[in-house]
């Protein structure tokens, strides 16, 4: 039977997509209550850089897990991510002061500087390129389920036993990770042991040029992503949602029913049509989210959003694999997660600047992130005109 023909649903891939879905709950779930603990401690003010801080480190982490990737194995480099996540959960309940809170943000950002970059080098690694886009999108499921339960169980754990056990389960959901990585099988072909030349890093290490065009539409579209992980849990609490984890558990559930297909498709069609839906999709579900000033709209506007990034994500991950050599995978997908982090951590910022605890001014927010995505729209179609030409 043809490699392509073959089933990608191995054990690997599939003790690989446990492990990802436990990383995700892990570091998803505290990030509902993270506002308001913040502003228990006394940084109402510093709500952007929850998640500013977090994708700094992450983006800054990139060059390095994807050239220890390339060389040192895609095992280890997935390791570490869930280790930090481990760690960190048992000292946000001892560092309660601000800063300590802060730079406990910026330490954690280190897990998805590391694990999802060696993951997607990971599965293209199992399966067949003509497979890529399914795969990754079953993968991106897998994530996808740990980002919709974790904040879901997040929040009712805090309501029932506190903010500190919630901190221990997220630590708990890593340790998971952790054991089921540990004892997988290596796909690197030429590893080589760890030595510290290896974190000496250049410019040639830190962007894979072949796969920038991935990472400008990534930049550009999650930023989008940024504005809503710091402004929904305020925003849900202003509308009377007790459970601030229910917008994300609706995106996630709409974002993984259409993985189902929109990996095939993108392998069927090219992945530059199917970003470019994508792209509308999560357009459309920025204004309605500013539109729905109520509980249904604001579901309906969750679940637009689960849809486009459901299209987008594992289409612009394949594409960064398709752009890049396969000796430079590792590099090609940190060039993508730095573009995403940054994107993210952009995001964050001015809109948690902008927003500085004014509820009214979220739909506004928005409204501006919308323009942005018409931005990697423009982008994306003038890309595939070039490339028609040539």
């Amino acid at each position: 039977m043809p490699a392509e023909q073959k089933s990608i649903y191995t054990l690997q891939f599939i003790l690989l997509c446990l492990s990802s879905l436990l990383f995700s709950s892990s570091f998803n779930m505290i990030i509902p209550e993270l506002p308001n603990y913040l502003s228990s401690l006394g940084g109402a003010e510093y709500k952007g850089l929850i998640i500013a801080l977090f994708t700094l480190t992450a983006g800054i982490s990139r060059p390095f897990s994807g050239k220890l990737t390339d060389r040192w194995g895609r095992v280890p480099v997935m390791a570490i991510g869930s280790i930090v996540c481990f760690i960190c959960g048992f000292l946000y309940p001892i560092l309660t002061s601000v800063a300590g809170f802060l730079f406990l943000r910026l330490i954690h950002g280190f897990s998805t500087g590391f694990k999802p970059t060696s993951t997607s080098a990971y599965v293209a690694d199992l399966v067949p390129q003509k497979r890529w886009g399914e795969a990754l999108g079953m993968h991106g499921l897998a994530f996808s389920v740990g980002t919709a339960v974790g904040p879901a169980i997040g929040s009712a754990i805090f309501e029932a036993f506190g903010i500190n056990v919630m901190f221990y389960c997220s630590s708990f959901m890593a340790l998971l990770s952790i054991l089921i990585v540990i004892n997988m099988k290596e796909t690197l072909a030429k590893k080589e042991k760890f030595n510290l030349s290896m974190l000496k890093i250049n410019r040639r290490d830190i962007i894979e040029w072949r796969a920038l065009p991935a990472g400008i539409v990534t930049f550009l579209s999650y930023t989008a992503y940024g504005v809503i992980l710091t402004l929904i849990p305020d925003w849900s609490e202003y509308l009377g949602l007790k459970n601030k984890g229910l917008f994300f558990l609706a995106f996630t559930i709409a974002s993984v029913l259409i993985r189902f297909v929109s990996g095939k498709v993108s392998d069927r069609y090219g992945r530059p049509k199917v970003i470019v839906v994508g792209i509308v999709i999560i357009a459309i579900a920025l204004v309605a989210i500013g539109m729905g000033n109520s509980f249904i709209g604001m579901m309906i506007g969750a679940s637009i959003y689960g849809v486009g990034t459901g299209i987008l994500s594992p289409a612009v991950n394949a594409w960064t694999i398709d752009l890049s050599l396969p000796e430079h995978r590792g590099k090609a997908v940190a060039t993508m997660y730095i573009s995403l982090e940054a994107g993210i951590g952009l995001g964050a910022l001015l809109a948690g600047l902008y927003y500085s605890d004014v509820i009214l001014r979220i739909p506004v927010i928005m409204y501006a992130n919308a323009v942005v995505l018409l931005l990697a729209l423009t982008y994306m179609l003038s890309w595939q005109r070039k490339h028609k030409a040539h």
